[in-house]
């Protein structure tokens, strides 16, 4: 149920931005020979590094190094290293945060922050970093504890633990800053949807292509999903195309319902990072805990940011694939699903398989590993899929599909069933 508030008044367009903001805007550009300094310093404590491990080598090879002497260069090499990396985080991190994007979504060697890097991470990343550099000079204090005045002992612990303390504050003040944040933008991205969707009661009569699911209850706590990218003409086309048996957005599930729920999980599914890269995802858990809503919710994301979909239940697959192959163009019909950037096997588990319906999922997905993704829901981890299907492919299909994907558990009481007891 859409309140008042959301579809009474037109969703006002962002204002074009003006000649002087633009021209603000672009002085981030100043930046840029910033990070490209940084870079020179990298090349730097390369240098230093070497420089180093030559020395070490140098004194091992000639008997002259001690135990203690050791551990310190070891220790000075490491030193250098987590600085190295330091300078990493600012200098990628930095620059697609506050100077432009840099394009790496897909890249097989993106760095696993990168793909959710904002202020607030950053700073957390920066703050552990240097609470790593400052433990490292710490023990190197008293490895050389002998050499070591107790003032510079005692106020290297200091500072240390004031790295420490700030850098927890810092985290625990992140996290409600980035909740509250990312709550606002799933409620200014529903207001856009529910003012730009057609009334169902408006003049144009019914909106065909928003059907009203009565039987459903009203959205839950919204999840803090990314916003969808820019939209194509063909969005709905595509949608349409897919073959949803609803429309059902990853902003209206109830993530409050499920017991079990990796929230961060789907969040970071919402930016769809896994489509390029060919990726897949696993939906698990048991009837009725919003595995099929997430599906297609991530089914229709796709399609909105330009990519194709196609969904259907397992049993729906089995039959056009078992088609397929009687009319002996089985690999043409997996060469025409290439045309699809996504494609939704849905109530994985609910129907048992023999093996030449298995050796047809295998086939289908091994021709996609690696190259397209598939979204799978059932009852159940690909571990136990030997209880659904059957043969010696099963063992082969789990392990295919679950190598590159990102497995999400649902746990709780069935959302139908709850709705039907209330009554309402």
């Amino acid at each position: 149920m859409t309140s008042t508030s959301l579809t009474s008044a037109p969703f006002a367009p962002t204002p074009p931005p003006r000649t002087l903001g633009l021209a603000l805007f672009a002085t981030r550009w100043l930046q840029a020979p910033l990070y490209f300094g940084l870079v020179a310093v990298q090349g730097v404590y390369v240098y230093k590094f070497f420089y180093e491990l030559w020395k070490l080598i140098l004194t091992c090879v000639g008997g002259r190094a001690t135990e203690t002497y050791v551990m310190l260069a070891v220790l000075k090499l490491v030193d250098v290293v987590m600085i190295a990396n330091l300078l990493i985080m600012v200098i990628v991190g930095g620059y697609e945060t506050f100077v432009s994007r840099i394009g790496l979504q897909g890249h097989r060697d993106q760095p696993e922050w990168l793909s959710h890097v904002n202020p607030n991470v950053l700073k957390v990343k920066l703050a552990t970093a240097i609470v790593g550099i400052s433990s490292v000079h710490l023990l190197q204090m008293f490895v050389d504890v002998h050499r070591t005045s107790k003032h510079s002992l005692l106020w290297g612990t200091v500072i240390h633990m004031a790295f420490i303390v700030s850098a927890a504050i810092l985290a625990y003040m992140s996290g409600p800053m980035a909740a509250r944040a990312d709550q606002i933008h799933s409620e200014i991205q529903l207001q856009h949807r529910e003012a730009t969707r057609p009334h169902p009661d408006g003049p144009d009569g019914p909106d065909s292509t928003t059907p009203v699911q009565e039987h459903l209850p009203a959205p839950g706590p919204a999840l803090p999903i990314p916003a969808p990218r820019a939209g194509e003409a063909g969005a709905e086309s595509r949608i349409g195309e897919a073959g949803f048996p609803s429309r059902t957005l990853l902003e209206h599930f109830d993530a409050e319902h499920p017991r079990l729920f990796d929230r961060e999980a789907v969040t970071r599914l919402g930016k769809l990072d896994f489509l390029p890269a060919g990726h897949n995802v696993v939906f698990t858990g048991p009837p009725g805990t919003g595995k099929t809503h997430l599906a297609v919710g991530l089914g229709v994301r796709a399609c909105e940011a330009g990519h194709r979909v196609r969904f259907a239940t397992a049993a729906e697959w089995a039959v056009r694939l078992a088609t397929a192959q009687a009319a002996g163009r089985l690999d043409a019909e997996l060469a025409e699903l290439d045309g699809y950037g996504l494609l939704i096997v849905d109530e994985v588990g609910y129907v048992p398989f023999d093996a030449d319906t298995t050796r047809l999922f295998f086939q289908l997905v091994a021709h996609r590993y690696q190259r397209g993704s598939i979204i799978v829901t059932g009852d159940r981890p690909p571990g136990r899929w030997d209880e659904v299907f059957s043969g010696p492919a099963a063992a082969a299909m789990a392990d295919r599909l679950a190598h590159h994907a990102e497995i999400v558990r649902l746990d709780g009481d069935s959302y139908r069933t709850r709705w039907v007891t209330s009554g309402r």
